[in-house]
């Protein structure tokens, strides 16, 4: 496909993201299949190049204004996303080979087409700003609103927070779960080299591949059999870190579609209770799609409208309950980069009121001398410390420790923050995660 044609596809791509403020991998899969005609290198470079734009829009922006002395005159409003796009293959991309025949043809503003052949040219040599102040210079640099970067400055520093916000810029790598419930991961890897797929085991996940090369792993047949689940490997840590035993009951109280789930069923080997919730029906429907797959038989769903309304029939009732909460998803900013746009400080204050309130439901739910797990994939202290100190200081009956798993099949030392566990993409490899475990007074029964 011409590559005017690919600058249009991507430009309209990029505005579906940002008007629909919806994650930009779900809309850009729902655009592809829209889009059949779409051959795997159009739909490589599509994708790319509207994530990586997402990723660094504020730059884009201050470069295309500078080009255009600061006044857009309506042409950003009419061609805004197209030069973005052109933006971003221009200076962080480095193309050379975007010429005035690649974008003039999706250009509709006639007096930005009249001024495309200077534009385009003055694009690559703009003397980008290094502003004193570490937020704004940060902010800039990297392509995060100033509020965002203030709260991690405060958290972090500013060597930490240039570090961190550099790291939620890559793509993140493809990494997959084996379920144990049907192989081993030397056997899984042995079966995903016979179908020309090269991995290699995680770092810190022990049921973990990492497949170095980009690919669409849902038309392997080992997916097909099972053997294996895409997920994130620090989202592999906390189901793990959790150790459940065979015969334990489990609540997954914010299942979704189950990647957790499905891990808790393996390490209890199909075995004892987990009883998968969540509010959305869609969701669950996909779990059960996935249970079946993965042939796990212990899981029962059950949607509700509040995990609140469980005490009727689960007060007291389970050893482990897993919290993996809504949040803002700031941890996952590599797969999602348009989320930067989305995340507001208003997100951040209604999200962790909800938080608050599924930690104090879920609560009751647990049996004396069981345990709550509370992990987001967020990277604010709002979302994470806030939620859990505020729940300790109505409810005494917890006391924070550290994960039940045994240390000698995992060394948390260097993951620890205080009495939390928190996993980071530039320390880690792994998106953001942070983990909270307190034990419920009593003895398990």
């Amino acid at each position: 496909m011409k590559l005017s044609s690919l600058l249009g596809h991507t430009r309209e791509v990029l505005q579906l993201v940002r008007d629909s403020g919806k994650p930009a991998d779900t809309l850009i899969d729902s655009f592809f299949r829209s889009h059949k005609y779409l051959g795997s290198h159009d739909r490589r470079f599509i994708a790319e190049t509207a994530y990586g734009t997402l990723r660094h829009l504020r730059r884009c922006e201050m470069v295309a204004l500078r080009v255009l002395g600061g006044q857009a005159d309506g042409m950003l409003a009419e061609d805004g996303f197209l030069l973005l796009v052109v933006t971003y293959l221009l200076i962080v991309d480095r193309r050379t080979q975007v010429g005035v025949e690649d974008v003039g043809e999706g250009v509709k503003s006639g007096k930005l087409r009249q001024g495309l052949a200077s534009i385009l040219a003055a694009i690559p040599l703009v003397v980008e700003p290094e502003p004193n102040d570490p937020a704004v210079r940060i902010g800039l640099r990297y392509s995060f609103p100033d509020w965002m970067v203030h709260r991690f400055l405060n958290q972090y520093g500013e060597s930490e927070t240039e570090k961190l916000c550099e790291s939620l810029n890559e793509q993140a790598p493809l990494t997959l779960r084996v379920n144990t419930l049907k192989t081993t991961v030397d056997e899984c890897q042995r079966a995903l080299k016979k179908e020309g797929i090269e991995t290699q085991p995680t770092r810190l996940s022990p049921f973990g591949l990492l497949v170095p090369k980009r690919l669409n792993v849902f038309q392997l047949q080992t997916f097909r059999d099972g053997w294996f689940e895409v997920q994130d490997e620090g989202s592999q840590l906390l189901p793990f870190l959790l150790d459940p035993k065979p015969t334990a009951k489990v609540l997954d109280a914010c299942a979704g579609a189950g990647g957790k789930t499905l891990e808790l069923a393996a390490l209890m080997k199909n075995r004892g209770e987990i009883v998968a919730t969540d509010v959305h029906s869609t969701r669950l429907e996909e779990l059960r799609r996935r249970t079946r797959r993965a042939g796990v038989s212990n899981v029962r769903i059950r949607q509700v409208e509040d995990v609140a309304d469980l005490n009727d029939g689960f007060r007291d009732h389970f050893d482990v309950v897993l919290i993996d909460a809504p949040c803002s998803g700031l941890g996952t900013l590599r797969r999602n980069p348009g989320m930067k746009w989305v995340v507001t400080e208003e997100t951040i204050r209604e999200v962790s009121q909800k938080q608050l309130h599924i930690l104090e439901s879920s609560s009751s739910l647990v049996k004396p001398g069981g345990i709550v797990a509370y992990a987001t994939c967020t990277l604010v202290r709002e979302e994470n410390e806030a939620v859990v100190e505020n729940f300790l200081t109505t409810h005494p009956e917890f006391t924070l420790e550290r994960p039940p798993l045994d240390a000698s099949k995992f060394d948390l030392n260097a993951f620890n923050a205080g009495p939390y566990v928190k996993f980071y993409p530039h320390r880690d490899g792994t998106d953001g995660f942070f983990i909270a475990v307190a034990r419920k007074r009593g003895t398990l029964g």
